[in-house]
């Protein structure tokens, strides 16, 4: 096995070379330190700023979307997203076990609770089989809602993720999701860059949301994004993210309960400098995902590549070996020899505070569990052509 172990960490030193290898750090080659300057120099730091109204115009253009709001991350941008969907205290959001926390979490803040129904092999974000199976057991409609009949709580939303970039079957969960009149909300958070059928991810529901935390494809150090063509919701994203304060030159009037989400300007003078670079990012990281899969297929192991119809990102590289066994001797041998690896997301149905939810039995998110680790991602150093000055 060990033999084995190491034909993966030759191919990956043969991208990134031989010393410690992180799984997928930021890359600032750019004009970042040059924008953050501008912005200090400019008294501008916080969530009033030039740079907040460019960045988030920037990602609006590169994604498709009509409105883009930014935020202090990834989860405060998911649980506004969230209340602007309809989710309210003790209604139901339906989404997917083998997630990231942040995906569970932004539920709870709605005071709402997660069902978690079973993600796709290849996809490994939620499938729409296991949702029209699930909702056709325990749907129910009454005065035109949709309702649990095990819990008697209102299905309020559907929160797919499209798990380390790659695109769910999203056209086909909106498909279910109507016909039960539930609102969808993507969480896009890993995918900046992939696509389903030629449109961005994030575009297919009604609202989504982004990440820019450090290790993202791009980062702001940390930052979040909604998404929306609605510029009802747009201004509601950006009024509830900014305290829910009434514009006035000097007064200080809020007409709800509010928080306080807007991306500080120094933020998004990061993020401006990564978007000039975005383009080149994704493609380095194709090429990247490209020689893997060629090792891969070559050696006999699953390398997971973009699903059928869908250009994936590639933000984390994912193996599936054999077994559980096989996993977690892989993790201890790569990370004693300062290779990064790890393991896919603990399932949120061991996690304590989430161990009680509704779930679907979700076999092949088990099966995922046991199998898969993420391998080193990031663009190399020096990968990138230097900028003009």
């Amino acid at each position: 096995m060990s033999a084995r172990f190491d034909d993966i960490l030759d191919v990956v030193r043969s991208i990134y070379g031989d010393g410690p290898i992180a799984l997928h750090r930021p890359v600032f080659e750019g004009n970042e330190k040059r924008y953050l300057i501008d912005c200090i120099d400019s008294n501008f730091v916080s969530s009033v700023g030039a740079r907040v109204i460019e960045f988030e115009q920037k990602v609006a253009a590169f994604t498709g979307a009509k409105h883009a709001v930014a935020t202090v991350n990834g989860t405060a941008a998911l649980h506004v997203a969230l209340q602007l969907a309809g989710v309210e205290r003790d209604s139901e959001v339906i989404t997917q076990a083998l997630t990231f926390i942040a995906t569970c979490n932004a539920v709870a803040y709605c005071g709402a609770h997660a069902v978690f129904v079973d993600v796709d092999r290849e996809t490994m974000s939620l499938s729409p089989d296991a949702l029209r199976t699930f909702l056709s057991e325990y749907a129910v409609h009454r005065d035109g809602l949709c309702y649990n009949r095990k819990t008697w709580r209102r299905i309020a939303a559907c929160l797919p993720m499209h798990t380390f970039g790659h695109p769910a079957r999203i056209k086909e969960i909106i498909a279910v999701c109507d016909e039960y009149g539930i609102s969808v909300v993507e969480d896009a958070a890993e995918s900046l860059g992939s696509y389903r059928d030629g449109l961005h991810t994030g575009r297919f529901g009604k609202l989504a949301t982004l990440s820019f935390n450090g290790n993202k494809v791009i980062t702001t150090g940390a930052g979040g994004m909604i998404l929306t063509d609605d510029s009802e919701l747009a201004a509601r994203a950006k009024h509830i993210t900014t305290t829910a304060k009434v514009p006035h030159p000097f007064e200080f009037v809020h007409d709800e309960t509010g928080y306080n989400y807007r991306l500080p300007n120094l933020n998004a003078a990061l993020g401006c400098a990564q978007m000039e670079r975005l383009d080149e990012f994704l493609r380095i990281k194709a090429d990247i995902a490209a020689r893997y899969e060629a090792f891969f297929d070559a050696n006999g192991m699953h390398f997971v590549t973009s699903p059928a119809g869908a250009v994936s990102n590639y933000w984390l590289n994912a193996l599936v070996l054999d077994s559980r066994a096989e996993r977690d001797a892989f993790l201890q041998y790569s990370n004693q020899r300062g290779v990064m690896t790890r393991p896919i997301w603990r399932l949120m149905t061991q996690l304590e505070m989430y161990s009680g939810c509704q779930h679907d039995g979700l076999d092949n998110s088990r099966w995922l569990e046991d199998r898969v680790v993420n391998i080193p991602s990031s663009v190399p150093d020096n990968a990138l052509p230097a900028l003009n000055p």
